[in-house]
């Protein structure tokens, strides 16, 4: 039987690989309290004791602004210790599976980015990640690296439960509408990862750098108006939401600068094994299904018509 280790399964993408992984064979997930990134002999040693066919790493340093003030913590995780367990995948010829941002692109092109296209990320989130790219290309493992974008779930803290949260807090919101990136629901990017690692076939020939988002892109004040009008839709309360005010990324500064255009063309891993994700409104929705099914629908779609 396939022996998967599975990294960060506290964590957006994380919890969802645990579901989707597991009719591939034995999944051991792991949280912070089990596997220290930062201690390089624990990594080492908790892949030795496993000896797994795959590593999946979905466990990193993703608070973009934090970092800024703490790059060494955010390099060791984002850069060091993928790089330790691309060096123990390549000894135990496993696969290494992992998972990059679009932050890695300065936002200067105008069109969506490809693969081959020169990083040059603005951030030291971004920079982090890019060297944890390096780290795991240099190793000589066999690796697929999925450059993720704007990832949203039902838990955790993100975009979607953020702006649900204070629609029902505020009358007015004003959202960024000169970035520019592909909505990516958590789950859609594990079932993804799961049909990937379905189909393929030659992991030392067909390692390297794929995009893995939803299809389309929108700018994060169209997000957040789409969040907003299928919430509406779904919970049937058309009273209690904040309206939207688009402003521009120079209007709100925060520590981290964030790159215009996080576009990304998908077309080498549809082109190489066939995986096309739905579109980013299609991934938004069934979100917010699932969302009304749980227990939160009540305190998250149902706005509050005294907030404010």
């Amino acid at each position: 039987m396939t022996t998967i280790l599975l990294t960060g399964r506290t964590g957006q993408v994380g919890w969802e690989l645990q579901r989707t992984l597991a009719p591939l064979g034995r999944v051991i997930a792991l949280d912070r309290t089990r596997l220290d990134l930062v201690d390089s002999d624990s990594i080492r040693r908790v892949i030795r004791d496993a000896s797994p066919d795959i590593i999946v790493n979905a466990a990193g340093y993703t608070t973009v602004d934090k970092a800024e003030s703490e790059p060494d913590l955010a390099m060791h995780v984002n850069a060091v210790a993928p790089g330790v367990m691309a060096e123990e995948a390549r000894r135990i010829d496993a696969l290494l599976v992992h998972y990059s941002t679009d932050y890695v692109f300065d936002g200067a092109r105008p069109t969506p980015y490809v693969e081959e296209d020169a990083p040059n990320p603005l951030n030291i989130y971004g920079t982090s990640k890019l060297e944890g790219e390096r780290a795991i290309a240099t190793s000589g493992c066999a690796h697929l690296i999925l450059r993720a974008s704007w990832i949203y779930s039902a838990r955790g803290t993100n975009f979607v439960l953020t702006m649900l949260r204070l629609a029902r807090e505020r009358k007015e919101l004003a959202v960024v509408d000169d970035q520019i990136g592909s909505p990516t629901w958590a789950r859609t990017l594990a079932e993804s990862t799961a049909e990937l690692l379905c189909k393929i076939r030659q992991p030392k020939e067909e390692k390297g750098i794929y995009h893995l988002s939803a299809n389309g892109y929108a700018s994060r004040f169209d997000f957040a108006k789409r969040i907003l009008e299928m919430a509406r839709e779904i919970s049937r309360e058309n009273t209690g939401w904040a309206s939207l005010r688009p402003i521009t990324t120079a209007e709100y500064p925060l520590p981290a600068a964030r790159p215009l255009n996080c576009a990304t063309s998908k077309d080498r891993i549809k082109r190489v094994f066939g995986i096309e994700m739905p579109g980013w409104e299609v991934q938004l929705q069934s979100c917010l299904k699932e969302l009304m099914k749980a227990g939160t629908s009540r305190n998250t779609l149902t706005p509050d018509p005294t907030a404010g």
